[in-house]
């Protein structure tokens, strides 16, 4: 039986109440460095159900091309039960569940690593985050320290649907307010040390003339160098995209917080490096991604260089490796190299810097070498891709 309450008409009391500046709350979010402690493991607040509308809108905003996050009847001959949420909408979405808790402080994300698709994530699923804290490195007193956390998304039956780890650097509390504790009592932590994917098999018979003619695991060859054509322009929408993932971090939305930052960081709000990685991949897609059945993960990225509104980022793709999948002669492995600039056309990028684009930024010190400012991303990922049907 629901709950029945008289509401009396609400009287205006403001003015009766006497205002007290000695109980003055500020509460703080996140984490600074001396609060982060190995092992402890976050519960995110909140969760996040997948709309349909919201999972077509990201795969179009970020315009991406395969047609399983756009195309509700090319996902079920695939033998998906529902169109898919894209890879990046499920990252984006995991990650700022955790940024209350995990990162809200932090200055830089410094990188990702070991991430893992294990499900697919279909409209009306419901996604829930926890994080570990693995190690936290303390480099002196002038200096922000390093942490390294794992972060899990779980769906409403408590499958793991993705799982990675990722580097954040984050100052000394000093003498700082300090943030909201963490929850008392141990909190079992849904870490798998040997991720399976699991994958429906397509039909027999599928569209196949809905994905370019190019995209096929047999088109992709170690070395190939692939130049996006289209760049593209971020404006004052980043904000509200990142609200729309969840991201709290005022960084991306607060221009009197940002504008009053020193160093690189200070000015604009900077655009949310999810989203900086979305736009390369779906950039990338038509090129490279849309005869993908599952994006199976990537490891090793960094933000290079931050973004503000106004900045147009383009994106190269390097094939590292090809893979035939034991037992399965549908599909195969691809592993690329993703490489972002920004106020650079890609192919102009490629022609300028050659060979340097595709090194590491933070390795180029130890060989010699000058870091590249346009170049604003980098990382390595692996995709399931279909074999040209006979």
């Amino acid at each position: 039986m629901g709950i029945s309450i008289d509401m009396a008409p609400q009287q205006e009391i403001a003015a009766d109440i006497a205002v007290d500046l000695d109980r003055v709350r500020k509460p703080q979010y996140g984490r600074y460095l001396d609060e982060c402690t190995p092992g402890q493991v976050f519960v995110h607040p909140r969760g996040f159900t997948f709309d349909r509308a919201a999972m077509s809108g990201f795969a179009r905003t970020f315009m991406q091309s395969n047609p399983l996050y756009l195309n509700t009847d090319f996902a079920k001959a695939h033998g998906y039960r529902d169109v898919l949420a894209s890879p990046q909408m499920v990252f984006n979405v995991t990650l700022s569940l955790g940024v209350q808790n995990d990162s809200e402080k932090a200055i830089a994300n410094l990188g990702y690593y070991n991430v893992r698709f294990l499900q697919p994530v279909y409209p009306d699923d419901t996604l829930r985050a926890f994080t570990q804290v693995l190690d936290r490195k303390d480099r002196g007193p002038d200096k922000p320290g390093i942490v390294l956390i794992r972060t899990v998304g779980v769906n409403q039956h408590e499958r793991i649907v993705l799982q990675y780890e990722r580097k954040i650097m984050v100052g000394a509390r000093g003498d700082r307010l300090p943030t909201t504790p963490a929850p008392a009592g141990p909190v079992e932590f849904p870490w798998l040390d040997e991720p399976v994917i699991e994958l429906p098999t397509a039909a027999a018979s599928y569209p196949k003339d809905l994905t370019g003619p190019n995209t096929y695991y047999e088109d992709f060859s170690p070395g190939d160098i692939i130049v996006h054509a289209n760049g593209r322009t971020i404006t004052e929408e980043h904000m509200a995209l990142t609200y729309g993932v969840g991201n709290s971090h005022p960084l991306h939305f607060d221009r009197v917080f940002s504008s009053g930052l020193s160093g690189v960081m200070s000015g604009e709000p900077i655009v949310y490096g999810g989203l900086v990685f979305a736009w390369l991949e779906g950039l990338a897609s038509r090129d490279v991604s849309e005869n993908a059945v599952w994006e199976a993960g990537f490891t090793e990225g960094y933000h290079t260089q931050p973004a503000v509104a106004g900045d147009t980022v383009g994106a190269i793709s390097r094939v590292l490796a090809t893979e035939a999948v034991a037992g399965e002669d549908m599909y195969g492995l691809v592993t690329l190299q993703l490489i972002g600039v920004k106020n650079i056309s890609a192919a102009a990028a490629l022609d300028t810097y050659g060979a340097e684009l595709f090194i590491k930024e933070d390795t180029k010190r130890k060989l010699g070498k000058e870091k590249i400012g346009d170049k604003i991303f980098e990382i390595e990922r692996r995709l399931l891709i279909k074999r040209r049907p006979q």
